[in-house]
């Protein structure tokens, strides 16, 4: 989400960040090997009761890739896969991965929910597996892995389920229609230059009443690191330039699946904040989880006083009482079904048979029953 040579300077710092999630009404324990406090949740549901309507060798370039196309096309893939490959390289990639971890988690607690076995599921944007080492063979017989990044397919995790690794974008998924019987995306969706076209993919390579759990980075995303560099910019160069990536907002997001053709829709959004050491760290691990940012109009750099400028204004206005510095992720999940006959239907308007006047009446008669 922020360019990769600003995070050069950080490079070293030992201790791993104190993550933790926004309010209290969920606990989950500390990921393995990452000395962190557990976990505490705050979410919000939002209903959306909407109607209902052969790997490649390497993935296909998005078209008119380049900074001239950036309002069609505002993201550089290349670039995205370069730096997904690099962040997989390293001596010890899941050192970064806490946050991709728990999302994925909590993907596969949202798979459980639904009581029935999957013979096939894709996973789009999978990255190292990290939803593949929270589920069962008991609940997903066979997954198919797909992203954009060979490194990450390669260093994947282990897991219990029979797997097979596919290099594609998310973009362009080689899959026939009515293939899969459960897709999941963890955190890959929101580096898409097309988002509508990407869920329509995935709605169109479901079977009839299949379903679709994803989880997407939202538009509160690291509002801090943005207000800091936006704030630096203006004081030492007179003008800001965009450092983290532009997100879709939980209103549109609902709209989008639609769209896409899918229907009994749920959509959840939670904030999950992370305590750092400094600015400086943040772009770090950053760059370690491949999420530096890779849009079209991203400045190529930014002068040493700048950085050190946003780095105290980060601290004065968002640091805490340990001098630790908070990072904000928010998350939307949503969940998206394809239409089958056998799903259940809301009823003709005018059909009801008793109204809600009557309802009224349900205490006396209760109290009436009692006597």
């Amino acid at each position: 989400m922020v360019p990769p040579h600003h995070c050069a300077c950080a490079a070293g710092h030992g201790s791993p960040p104190a993550l933790r999630v926004r309010g209290g009404a969920r606990e989950a324990e500390p990921m393995k090997g990452l000395a962190r406090p557990a976990l505490r949740a705050r979410w919000c549901r939002l209903l959306w009761a909407l109607p209902a309507r052969a790997a490649a060798a390497s993935p296909p370039p998005p078209a008119g890739a380049s900074p001239s196309s950036g309002a069609l096309n505002p993201f550089d893939r290349r670039l995205k896969r370069k730096q997904k490959n690099w962040a997989a390289l390293q001596a010890e990639p899941a050192k970064c991965d806490y946050l991709r971890e728990e999302v994925g988690g909590r993907i596969a607690d949202r798979v459980f929910d639904i009581t029935r076995t999957f013979p096939l599921a894709l996973d789009v944007g999978s990255g190292r597996g990290y939803i593949a080492q929270h589920l069962t063979k008991e609940t997903v017989e066979k997954l198919i892995q797909v992203d954009i990044a060979e490194n990450a397919l390669k260093n994947a995790v282990e897991s219990e389920i029979p797997t097979v690794k596919v290099v594609a974008d998310e973009e362009f998924l080689p899959f026939k229609e009515n293939t899969f019987d459960l897709v999941v995306s963890s955190l890959s969706l929101h580096w898409v230059n097309d988002l509508p076209k990407a869920f329509k993919e995935i709605h169109q390579v479901l079977k009839p009443d299949g379903v679709f759990i994803g989880a997407m980075f939202g538009g509160d995303t690291l509002y801090e690191l943005r207000c800091s560099l936006q704030l630096a910019e203006l004081e030492r160069e007179g003008g800001f330039s965009p450092h983290v990536s532009p997100f879709t907002a939980v209103a549109d997001l609902g709209h989008l699946l639609s769209r896409a053709g899918f229907n009994t829709l749920t959509v959840d959004t939670d904030e999950i904040q992370v305590n750092y050491p400094g600015l400086f760290e943040v772009m770090e691990d950053l760059q370690g989880m491949g999420e530096s940012n890779c849009s079209w109009n991203r400045k190529p750099l930014l002068h040493r006083e700048t950085m050190l400028a946003a780095a105290a204004i980060y601290q004065e206005m968002y640091g805490n009482s340990d001098g630790s510095v908070p990072a904000t992720f928010q998350i939307y999940y949503m969940i998206g079904w394809k239409y089958h006959e056998s799903q259940a239907k809301p009823a003709q308007r005018g059909s009801a048979t008793v109204s809600f006047g009557d309802l009224a009446k349900i205490e006396g008669l209760l109290k009436r029953g009692k006597k």
